[in-house]
């Protein structure tokens, strides 16, 4: 009331417009807003996947991150949370709100989220003996609208609940709704232009940590409901594992990553193997896409000083023979491997400011690849 009055507004006598105008900057005046820019993922994007679209306006050109918090919105402690993250050719909108509940109890989330993302990891074309992986015109915008639940974390364990209701829509560069690819197979489960499911999805995490050593596990798994008989009904867990060990001043980190889904099956559902974060030495997923994955990574870092060091890595992954399950069988029309092992080296460099991390990887069929990325950037 007071912000009315010194903006010379009387609330009782304003059109519903402008009282939305008052509410919108009442939520943002009261906020802590936090914006920051995010380089690791799309500077790698960048150098990784050709320039194949047309900048059309400057817009399309900002990458980052807004990120507004409420911690108070209508004085009962509920948070509302709003962030929006934008890159070369994907977007991220996620709105979450919260009401206080005690601490023994599941917190709870209501979500709404809209993302827009290219299907490299699918559909994308590998070029230069697989090093990389062009665009194919292909992407997903997807909403998800649904509840998600936080249970209280024990000393090792914690968990989520979740479900919700996604719509899936793929569209070309120009943001029209396709159901076809390039060569006529259908990108969607359906066959027409959309998807639509409900998805329960549980998440379990294990962490234990000391002086030496470190274990961790995470596993997921979904289940698409059939709450009506046309949407999608399925079963898609996925793993991972990693641990880490002080070999006297070097450090050994090894991870473990797998997963399956079995019923039904969208091309844009297959596992991506390749990539940054995969099998380092391929585009991103270059090496396949199936109804199963298996990948393992091992790097072994040596302190050079206090604020470098350098690593040696070994990543490996297969589709499990899996790949002509998928769909439109994608990776074999796209010539993929199906398995394919990486190995290089590189540099880490941490500061006060952030992290940067350089690699240098050779794939099976001896293309090299150089890699960048920064990351925990001090805002």
């Amino acid at each position: 009331m007071v912000l009315a009055r010194l903006m010379g507004w009387e609330l009782r006598r304003a059109s519903m417009l402008e009282k939305a105008v008052f509410f919108y900057l009442f939520v943002c005046l009261t906020a802590k807003i936090d914006v920051n820019v995010d380089f690791t993922h799309k500077l790698c994007a960048s150098l990784m996947f050709p320039t194949l679209r047309s900048s059309g306006s400057p817009l399309s050109l900002i990458i980052g991150s807004l990120c507004i918090k409420h911690p108070n919105l209508f004085g009962g402690s509920e948070k509302l949370d709003l962030s929006w993250d934008k890159g070369l050719y994907d977007s991220n909108i996620l709105v979450a709100y919260r009401r206080p509940r005690p601490e023994w109890l599941a917190q709870q989330s209501f979500v709404i989220q809209h993302s827009l993302s290219p299907e490299i990891g699918i559909h994308g074309i590998p070029v230069e003996n697989f090093s990389r992986s062009g665009s194919a015109g292909v992407n997903l915008s997807r909403f998800a609208v649904g509840l998600e639940l936080n249970e209280p974390p024990s000393s090792k364990w914690s968990s989520t609940t979740s479900i919700k209701f996604e719509h899936v829509r793929p569209v070309n560069d120009d943001g029209r709704s396709i159901n076809r690819d390039y060569e006529g197979f259908p990108l969607t489960c359906s066959g027409n232009s959309n998807d639509s499911m409900v998805v329960l999805k549980q998440e379990s995490r294990y962490a234990k940590a000391n002086d030496h050593s470190f274990l961790q596990f995470n596993l997921q798994i979904e289940q698409g409901i059939p709450v009506i008989s046309k949407w999608l009904i399925f079963n898609r867990f996925k793993f991972a594992a990693s641990k880490g060990i002080k070999l006297g001043p070097a450090f050994l980190l090894t991870s473990l990553t797998g997963g399956s889904i079995v019923g039904d099956m969208a091309p844009y559902q297959a596992f991506a193997i390749g990539g940054l974060g995969s099998v380092r030495g391929y585009g991103e997923g270059a090496v396949g896409s199936g109804r199963s994955c298996l990948v393992a990574n091992s790097e072994l870092t040596l302190p050079l000083n206090k604020m470098l060091e350098a690593a040696i890595f070994l990543d490996c992954g297969t589709d499990l023979g899996s790949g002509h399950l998928v769909p439109g069988n994608p990776s074999l029309r796209q010539g993929k491997p199906g398995y394919g092992i990486g190995l290089g080296y590189g540099l880490r460099f941490k500061s006060q400011c952030g992290h940067l991390q350089v690699d240098y990887a050779i794939n099976a069929f001896q293309q090299r690849t150089l890699y960048f990325g920064l990351s925990n950037l001090a805002s």
